[in-house]
């Protein structure tokens, strides 16, 4: 895949993320919350990566 296609599902997978997170959250779930806040950043931080590269 190239850098074009990427971004768009980098994207997805932080917003999905970050839904998953605040439902998480919200019914108390911590451990789960802290599961899906890894994953957002982990995200982001190759988000940024494939950014920096262009």
């Amino acid at each position: 895949m190239n850098r074009r296609r990427l971004r768009p599902l980098y994207l997805l997978g932080i917003a999905l993320n970050v839904v998953a997170f605040g439902y998480a959250a919200t019914n108390g779930t911590v451990l789960y919350a802290g599961a899906f806040a890894v994953v957002a950043v982990y995200l982001v931080v190759r988000l940024r990566m494939l950014s920096a590269d262009t």
